[in-house]
């Protein structure tokens, strides 16, 4: 992709009000973006609190919502809230993408309740890149759209992740397999042992271009067995946290570690070269967001306490979704039932 066809494209739209250091670590990764992308970016969010904007164009909002609000009813109550007027963007044409660090929930309500879904998908998901050291992320999904799904769904959550690591990763032929407690066909809940029933009749397996794997644990979604883990969003939500708990707890120790004396100071100077390239790549600032398949739209989710960087990244997403027509490539894929 060139900076050409980037600035070619339709604005992206950042909402600036949503996440925990929102709105001034949010613009300023706006702007960055902007800077080193070469990609027309369109602020969203309350003009008086918006400072050093750096020239970009404002999208006026005059409602924030909260990122413990109860995201549904929210939409439809906020009209005048930065994420609405963020998925309107889109809906109107004004922007090509959305992206958000803001409330999870109303995230997803407003792309879903201004752009629509996809004609034939049954529930929009959330498909988030797990780290894979020297290999390309898993592609967890659903992490959290949907508590509660039925098998049929988790086939289209399949079908969708094998687009978006197609199009994202260049993965020619995606291994999908469904996230159990054991490998065998015969384990897991009832939801589980269905889906697996009609993933491997495999009928789905020629519109997505993908192979289906079978079963995989949670040990797994940081290694090669699969490039796309499929699950319900509560199970999927848990382990994602649980992933990011845990990566948290060893980096603190370790700095801590290196911290707790000369000596262990000194071997951290001489260590850290080796082990910074190994934070980075698990460090979630550097993995761009989550993007919410199946909306007819692209909107990208990043996480809540998302710095300048993570927008960047984000953002980054955005453009190359966008440029990728990977809402088009979707749309191709899933035939309406």
């Amino acid at each position: 992709m060139t900076v050409a066809e980037a600035g070619a494209m339709l604005p992206i739209a950042v909402d600036a009000m949503g996440g925990d250091h929102a709105p001034a670590e949010i613009v300023a990764g706006a702007r960055r973006a902007a800077d080193e992308l070469g990609v027309p970016i369109v602020i969203v969010g309350r003009p008086e609190e918006l400072t050093d904007t750096g020239g970009l164009e404002v999208i006026p909002a005059s409602q924030v919502i909260a990122m413990d609000a109860d995201g549904a009813s929210s939409v439809r109550r906020m009209k005048d809230s930065s994420l609405v007027r963020a998925a309107e963007a889109v809906r109107d044409g004004r922007a090509s993408a959305m992206v958000s660090a803001g409330n999870t929930g109303a995230t997803m309500a407003s792309a879903l309740l201004r752009m629509g879904r996809i004609k034939g998908v049954q529930r929009p998901a959330i498909a988030t890149p797990i780290p894979v050291l020297g290999s390309t992320p898993t592609v967890l999904l659903d992490a959290g759209a949907n508590a509660e799904c039925n098998a049929e769904w988790l086939v289209q959550f399949a079908q969708m992740g094998a687009v978006y690591a197609r199009e994202r990763y260049g993965i020619a032929e995606p291994k999908v397999a469904l996230l159990s407690i054991g490998e065998e066909p015969t384990k897991g809940s009832p939801l589980v042992k269905e889906t697996h029933k009609l993933l491997a009749e495999g009928e789905w397996l020629a519109q997505a271009g993908a192979t289906f794997v079978g079963n995989v644990e949670g040990r797994d979604l940081m290694g090669e067995a699969a490039d796309v883990v499929v699950t319900d969003g509560f199970t999927g939500n848990v382990a994602l946290k649980t992933l990011e708990g845990g990566l948290d707890a060893i980096v603190s120790g370790l700095l801590e570690a290196f911290d707790s004396s000369d000596e262990a100071r000194a071997a951290a100077a001489v260590l850290w070269p080796t082990l910074s390239p190994l934070y980075e790549s698990l460090d979630p600032e550097n993995t761009g967001g989550a993007m919410l398949l199946g909306t007819d739209g692209v909107c990208i989710i990043s996480h809540g306490s998302s710095s300048a960087i993570a927008i960047v990244n984000a953002v980054r997403v955005a453009r190359d979704m966008v440029l990728g027509d990977v809402v088009g490539h979707l749309a191709r894929t899933i035939r309406p039932g």
